[in-house]
């Protein structure tokens, strides 16, 4: 990966909302984007871990400012199959122990065959993302609707480097006090899943 820019975000989970939604919406869209991935949950981790355009993709929490505002850091972004360095990086990730020995290169298949047999289970959940991008005083802001594991809900997000823009943004989208939210987390309430 190039340089590294760990990014504030904040994102909420729900069917829609309102003043919020029609403020974003009257901007004008950066872009529509369709995608199909695979979250990876783990109830012993708060990572972000999905597999998106065939790369395994991890995304680290770094810290939780004072707003709730949270700050995720990519650590990996590798196409498979995966070195045995990088699938130590994925179990690490998901809180589960590697299995011994281990293989010197991993397909898509038995990484998931192995993880699905963690004494941890790690569920694998399809996700179905249709993402809107907008610009909201200078940071990145999008609603996305999803489809995870055959159930659906909505999304609301904004994100920036600097934490500052980010809860401007939320402010200025009427969004302050609403609870911030990860992929992760939403996903797993989504599901019915403990924490």
């Amino acid at each position: 990966m190039n340089t590294i820019i760990p990014r504030w975000e904040w994102r909420t989970f729900g069917e829609r909302f309102g003043t919020a939604e029609a403020r974003l919406t009257a901007l004008v869209p950066d872009g529509v984007q369709d995608s199909e991935e695979v979250y990876l949950l783990s109830p012993a981790s708060q990572a972000n871990v999905k597999v998106r355009d065939a790369l395994m993709d991890i995304k680290v929490l770094e810290q939780v400012n004072a707003d709730g505002l949270e700050q995720w850091k990519p650590v990996m972004k590798s196409a498979f199959p995966l070195s045995a360095q990088d699938a130590a990086k994925v179990f690490s990730a998901l809180a589960v122990a590697p299995p011994t020995p281990t293989r010197s290169a991993w397909s898509r298949r038995e990484l998931e065959a192995e993880l699905a047999r963690a004494p941890r289970h790690v569920r694998l959940v399809c996700v179905h993302k249709r993402r809107t991008r907008y610009d909201v005083d200078g940071c990145m802001a999008e609603v996305t609707d999803l489809v995870a594991d055959g159930k659906t809900v909505r999304t609301m997000a904004v994100e920036h480097a600097d934490p500052a823009r980010v809860i401007a943004a939320v402010r200025h989208l009427g969004l302050a006090g609403v609870p911030n939210e990860s992929y992760p987390h939403g996903l797993r309430t989504l599901l019915g899943m403990t924490a």
